[in-house]
């Protein structure tokens, strides 16, 4: 299962690597967090696209290929019509990150994209990588999900590495589930553990994220 919601509290994220992917967070001012850029490629059950744009208050943006997964999304995961600060854009999320027209406009940049097999990654090269660097503010984080069956995450790790840097590059342990969530810098960040702590923290402290637990189990791949 890699996409759930709690009838009661449709804006909660379920599973821990969908939380994960939240991790970018950790790498800017949480009160700037408001007035910043969100985008998905791959809309998936819609629970990133609804934290970013409806707890965090994001300009947000979801790249979906598939109609009838924004359809589900709207009949049985209570996800909003189009509104001033979301929107839903039908498309090919390699085209989209080719695009010079989202080029240094994306804060937050959150990859999620399997076909219904979910057995790898359906973009995975470097190119399209550097593609998603050239999507992202100075400030801007990527965060992906790596996850399946045929999947080889060094090897991935290794195409992020090459568009981004390795200095840019930090990884989580895998969860229980086996999802890998890898996050990318446009600008390399060197961080104490203290202070992703007090990072952490501060998150944490804003929005119902487990901000604290991240620390342990993250960590820069340099």
């Amino acid at each position: 299962v890699q996409g759930s919601m709690y009838l009661n509290d449709p804006l909660r994220l379920v599973h821990e690597y969908i939380q994960r992917m939240m991790a970018w967070a950790l790498f800017m001012d949480p009160t700037s967090i408001p007035r910043r850029r969100a985008m998905q490629l791959g809309l998936g059950a819609g629970s990133l696209t609804k934290f970013c744009s409806q707890t965090m208050g994001m300009q947000t943006t979801a790249i979906e290929l598939n109609p009838q997964v924004i359809a589900a999304c709207r009949l049985w995961f209570k996800f909003p019509a189009d509104n001033a600060r979301l929107s839903v854009v039908l498309g090919d999320a390699e085209e989209v990150a080719r695009h010079s027209h989202w080029q240094g406009l994306i804060d937050a940049l959150q990859v999620d994209l399997y076909d219904h097999e979910a057995a790898a990654p359906v973009l995975d090269s470097e190119a399209f990588y550097a593609d998603c660097r050239r999507l992202l503010t100075d400030e801007g984080c990527m965060s992906v999900n790596l996850f399946g069956r045929s999947s080889q995450f060094d090897q991935s790790l290794a195409k992020i590495v090459a568009a981004f840097g390795e200095d840019s590059v930090w990884s989580f342990k895998p969860t229980r589930e086996g999802n890998t969530v890898v996050l990318a810098l446009r600008t390399p960040v060197k961080l104490k553990r203290h202070e992703l702590l007090a990072r952490a923290e501060a998150v944490q402290a804003r929005w119902p994220l487990p901000a604290t637990r991240w620390v342990r189990v993250f960590k820069p791949v340099a």
